[in-house]
């Protein structure tokens, strides 16, 4: 198939950037999206251009790294789906797409469509970890918990902090993948120890970051390559008034 691409290139965070029009040639439906920006780059690369910057790691749908807008609509079309495992038979011959980076003032643009995203990372810093001691795996498997709590638990800890989420929101608000973290540890008793102090300073570490506040517009949760569900938020704020009320 033949496609035209349109891509914000941006030399680093002080340049206005603007859309470059690119052609893709010859492009098998079985390739997956980054595959086709490979192709594409090194069409670019022999006339002497210079390559588009995008993030990439695992190519295997785990790691989050491949965040791209793709017609307005982070990761693209395919719902539950990561750009690298997003695949060109989704699209058709002589389609137009737009690729972008996220769009948050949070996630600055590095280069073309590569953002800083160290902001889910400190905010993780803040307070996404636990201090108990439980041993060696034994004796953390012995703990006895409810399997409604586990799965909740291991539901939230499947966000893989690409940050779909913020770049959906028209508020660029980070509570979902906030909420994730804040809760994967909250529904397990190992969690429970520092679950007050957790969750204040990482809504803080959040807020300091400059992400917006969630007015329930469920655009995190439709995006969200590993379907985390909204209601992490609504545990996450119970977290947060508990801990702020001593009444947890």
């Amino acid at each position: 198939m033949n496609l035209t691409l349109y891509v914000w290139r941006q030399k680093n965070a002080s340049d206005k950037g603007k859309m470059e029009r690119y052609d893709a040639r010859d492009i098998s439906s079985h390739m997956s999206f980054l595959e086709m920006l490979d192709v594409v780059n090194e069409d670019l690369t022999e006339k002497g251009i210079e390559p588009i910057a995008f993030d990439h790691d695992c190519r295997e749908g785990i790691c989050g790294m491949c965040s791209l807008m793709i017609n307005g609509i982070a990761h693209g079309p395919e719902p539950g789906t990561t750009v690298c495992q997003l695949h060109m038979r989704h699209f058709k011959d002589g389609d137009s797409i737009y690729i972008e980076p996220w769009r948050a003032r949070a996630f600055p643009v590095i280069k073309d469509l590569i953002v800083d995203r160290s902001a889910f990372e400190r905010i993780q810093h803040a307070g996404g970890f636990i201090s108990i001691n439980t041993g060696g795996a034994p004796d953390a498997n012995a703990l006895p918990i409810a399997k409604k709590k586990a799965d909740l638990a291991m539901d939230a800890a499947a966000c893989i902090g690409c940050g779909a989420c913020v770049a959906s929101c028209p508020n660029a608000s980070a509570m979902l993948f906030v909420s994730a973290k804040v809760t994967q540890f909250a529904n397990l008793p190992q969690g429970r120890i520092e679950a007050a102090e957790r969750v204040q300073k990482m809504v803080a570490q959040m807020d300091l970051e400059g992400f917006g506040n969630c007015t329930n517009h469920y655009e995190c949760e439709a995006v969200c390559p590993k379907e985390i569900n909204i209601r992490f938020i609504g545990q996450m704020n119970r977290e947060f008034m508990k801990a702020k009320t001593g009444l947890g």
